[in-house]
Order: structure tokens, then C-alpha cells, then sequence
């Protein structure tokens, strides 16, 4: 179920920011954790972040952070684990959800 952007904004400002959860590998599970991101990460090299979409939907992201992909996206992570993604995440398809995640917090595009 995809809320109203009001109830988000709301939720999104109670809540703690999201974390990130490290897993050894070149893809992410298929489980993965209710709001936090996990990053899938082997050797040194960081592959792919996966999430679930934050409008409720229930659908699965998965962003290529390789900078040979097309797309691509890069993620910092600060000393508490919490990320920052850029670009943006838009969803083209199914909710059309599109979203910063700064600071471990989602910033709705209207």
C-alpha cells in the first residue's frame, strides 16, 4: 500500500534514520531487513544496495553502485552506519516513487 506523501514526511521524521548492514558478496540477499539498506560488499569493492521502496509498496530496490553500470549510484556511509545515496531514486514504473535518501532520512520529491 503506497501512503499519502503527508503521512510519509511525518513518518520519516519520527523514525530513526535508516542504517546500513554490510554483507561479503556481489549481490545482496533476497531477505532483507524492514527500513534499513543493505550493501552489498566484496574485498574492497562495493556492488549493490538493496532496500525496500519507502512509500510502502513492498518492492524491492536494488541499486548498482559500480561506476561501469548504467545506472549507477554511489553511497557514503558515516561513522553510525547511516548512508547517503546520489543521485535520487525514481522509480519509473509500478509506485513512480521518487526520493533522496540523505542522512540515513528520505526526502520526498513532490
Amino acid at each position: 500500500m503506497r501512503w499519502p506523501h503527508w503521512i510519509l514526511k511525518l513518518k520519516e521524521s519520527l523514525l530513526p534514520p535508516r542504517r546500513v548492514i554490510i554483507v561479503e558478496g556481489d549481490t545482496p540477499p533476497l531477505k532483507l531487513p524492514r527500513r534499513n539498506l543493505v550493501l552489498a560488499r566484496e574485498g574492497r569493492e562495493d556492488w549493490a544496495v538493496a532496500f525496500h521502496c519507502p512509500c510502502g509498496c513492498g518492492k524491492r530496490l536494488e541499486l548498482l553502485l559500480l561506476k561501469e553500470a548504467k545506472p549507477s549510484w554511489s553511497i557514503m556511509i558515516d561513522q553510525k552506519d547511516i548512508p547517503t545515496l546520489h543521485p535520487s531514486v525514481w522509480l519509473q514504473k509500478d509506485c513512480k516513487s521518487h526520493f533522496w535518501l540523505r542522512d540515513g532520512k528520505v526526502i520526498w520529491v513532490s
